[in-house]
């Protein structure tokens, strides 16, 4: 997808999965995450495509949208969100360097959202905006940025820096408190054992965003025995539940077809 963002013109590659039929359907548009410590280039390029999660949607009759950001999944630009000095030691935990490096993610939702929606698939009165780790702290931020798209916002495990930076609290509680404007409830799924957000950690982010003004619900979940509570997207036995309850209370199909 061409898009102008920041004065520049780039490619952002997107992966789309569509179900049966002729459209137009309801759409997800999911949003990936980091790279980890973001010390290790060469995951740059590597595609976001949770097949688990995506087949969870479109057996509900979802079309799924995953655009990738700038520099990341094989998308034009540099990848330049929130890097330390030198670039070489990953994100950085000062705010300085790391709330500017959101702000460029946002960007780059607010230029490809628009075509997104364009596409002649997409039901644009029935849109989910969703993501998983930044991509889930974006969500948050971006619907409450944008509140007349998405009638829900899906976050899992969302966050901007991880628990490690004396900072993180500040970051990521900034961040989600900017979702505050988008008005409707949105979902928070959490697994216990993060190996980046602590639920403790992440219960404070939401009891922040509550505080704000925002509305949501906040739920966790306890992964098998010695798994990483961070990818609790890829086992929707833990939440699936939840997620179709949210899902019909917001108008949006919720059971398989």
């Amino acid at each position: 997808m061409p898009v102008t963002v920041d004065g520049e013109t780039v490619k952002l590659a997107t992966i789309t999965y569509k179900p049966a039929g002729s459209g137009p359907f309801p759409t997800v548009i999911l949003h990936h995450g980091s790279t980890g410590r973001g010390n290790d280039p060469s995951l740059f390029a590597r595609p976001y495509e949770p097949r688990p999660l995506i087949q969870w949607f479109t057996a509900r009759g979802f079309a799924v949208i995953l655009p990738a950001r700038r520099g990341r999944g094989g998308s034009e630009g540099t990848y330049d969100e929130g890097f330390s000095l030198p670039r070489s030691n990953g994100y950085a935990c000062d705010q300085s360097l790391s709330l500017p490096g959101a702000d460029r993610a946002l960007r780059d939702l607010d230029a490809v959202t628009p075509i997104l929606l364009a596409q002649p698939f997409v039901d644009r009165s029935r849109v989910a905006i969703a993501g998983q780790s930044r991509g889930g702290i974006l969500t948050v931020a971006w619907t409450g940025r944008q509140p007349a798209v998405a009638r829900a916002s899906i976050n899992f495990v969302g966050g901007w820096m991880g628990a490690g930076c004396a900072s993180a609290s500040a970051i990521n509680q900034n961040l989600f408190r900017r979702g505050v404007p988008f008005g409707q409830p949105s979902i928070w799924l959490y697994g216990d054992n993060d190996s980046f957000y602590p639920l403790s950690h992440s219960r404070s982010n939401f009891t922040a965003f509550q505080g704000a003004g925002g509305k949501g619900e906040f739920h966790e979940y306890a992964p098998a025995a010695g798994t990483n509570g961070h990818f609790i997207n890829s086992t929707p036995d833990l939440w699936t539940a939840t997620l179709e309850a949210y899902l019909s209370a917001r108008g949006l199909p919720s059971r398989p077809r």
